[in-house]
């Protein structure tokens, strides 16, 4: 089968090198290098993650045995520890925040009893409108208001009364109550697969993404303008000059309508309903520290997260990312970067286009728009943007895996 696939991010790649063993694969991709949001950039030899701190870890025995056994073997990565904190108030404590009542309660004792309480009474009825109530009933007020709340308003730049709760599920770690009990008297940890990590020995994800591209068929700098899914028997058309059995995009989903010759008018309103956010970053040469993530709920400042990227690499190395979501100029950076005094030296600044996918009160009927239309035209989609999920770089290549077996099962 000849087979189109558009974009050659990691979903992208992954499906190509999946389906090139069967058949007869082109991959477009509009960039001059592949990798798509998780491609670095290499800034004086230092590795700088523009939208994410993209590592590789999985719970998915099948994904992490493709990677190291037909991509980049084992003995090409290592191994690191997440050791991830939150800035709570004036302290710093680990996360995640519902394993650190101990140390909040040596600042804030109040906070902190209300917290247990609250939390061993919470009961999530699974009846929540919204992320706000998701978040009450799953951890109690007190726990909301202080840190889940306004966290999420700066990450996702909204309300979360605004917003559906169903992209947590596997994204936080939800202890249960006997795990929180066991906190409050032991050192009870996050056990979710991204409490270890691994990357790439030559600490550049470039590493990764270039064998996976090893031996892909992929046109670079190839814009894509049309699409013509009028007669998907005879093929799908690309550009009115390439014609495929069988068609894959990883274009965001608020994008691919308007490229398709004569979408319905309301599959095209319903893309341009959805909405998704990006992320202004600033690489710092910053002080020594043991941490790998810094999470900043405080509304006082622009940065919603620190990725110290450094202590990815091994040896390690004194770099941190800030991470701030939507536009923002490079002097506004710096200018908060330096109320940082673990901020040492601004070194480069990017803005990202589709960085995160937001789950609001519309994304749920306007998908489900959108891929009626695509299942009927018969155009399959995958990666975060297309499937428009909340994905990790080891579930787009889990998604891929699963699409390649289905359209193998068909041949």
């Amino acid at each position: 089968m000849k087979i189109g696939i558009i974009g050659a991010g990691i979903s992208g790649l992954s499906a190509a090198r999946l389906l090139s063993k069967d058949h007869d694969v082109t991959v477009f991709e509009r960039a001059s290098v592949p990798g798509g949001i998780a491609r670095p950039k290499m800034i004086n030899g230092v590795s700088y993650h523009t939208t994410g701190g993209h590592c590789f870890n999985s719970k998915h025995k099948e994904v992490t045995e493709f990677v190291f056994k037909e991509v980049l073997p084992q003995s090409n990565w290592h191994k690191v520890i997440r050791k991830s904190n939150i800035q709570f108030r004036n302290i710093i404590v680990p996360y995640p925040i519902e394993y650190s009542i101990r140390q909040i309660h040596k600042r804030y004792p109040d906070i902190a009893e209300r917290v247990v309480l609250e939390f061993l009474s919470a009961n999530n009825t699974g009846n929540a409108n919204n992320l706000d109530e998701w978040f009450r009933q799953s951890f109690g007020d007190t726990l909301a208001d202080e840190y889940f709340i306004p966290y999420n308003k700066k990450i996702w730049n909204r309300d979360p009364k605004e917003m559906s709760h169903e992209w947590v599920k596997d994204k936080l770690p939800m202890p249960n109550k006997k795990s929180f009990a066991a906190s409050l008297f032991g050192d009870e940890r996050d056990k979710m697969p991204h409490a270890e990590f691994f990357y790439p020995n030559s600490n550049s994800q470039i590493s990764f993404i270039d064998a996976l591209a090893k031996g892909v068929n992929i046109i670079l700098n190839y814009e894509i303008h049309s699409v013509d899914a009028s007669t998907p028997l005879a093929g799908y058309t690309v550009n009115g000059e390439h014609t495929f059995d069988l068609l894959i995009s990883t274009i965001p989903l608020n994008i691919l309508p308007n490229l398709i010759k004569n979408c319905p008018i309301g599959v095209m309103n319903a893309a341009g309903k959805l909405r998704h956010n990006k992320v202004s970053t600033m690489l710092w040469e910053s002080m020594e520290t043991d941490s790998t993530w810094t999470y900043l709920p405080s509304s006082s400042g622009i940065f919603h997260r620190y990725i110290h990227i450094g202590n990815f690499f091994d040896p390690k190395s004194n770099y941190t990312i800030t991470e701030s979501i939507g536009e923002r100029t490079e002097k506004e950076m710096i200018e908060f970067g330096k109320m940082d005094p673990s901020l040492i030296r601004p070194i480069d600044f990017n803005i990202s286009d589709h960085a995160y996918v937001v789950f609001d009160d519309q994304y749920k009927d306007s998908t489900a728009m959108i891929f009626e239309y695509l299942h009927q035209v018969g155009i399959k989609t995958l990666g975060r943007f297309g499937q428009w999920e909340y994905f990790n770089m080891d579930i787009c290549i889990f998604e891929a895996m699963k699409l390649a077996k289905e359209i193998n099962r068909r041949k």
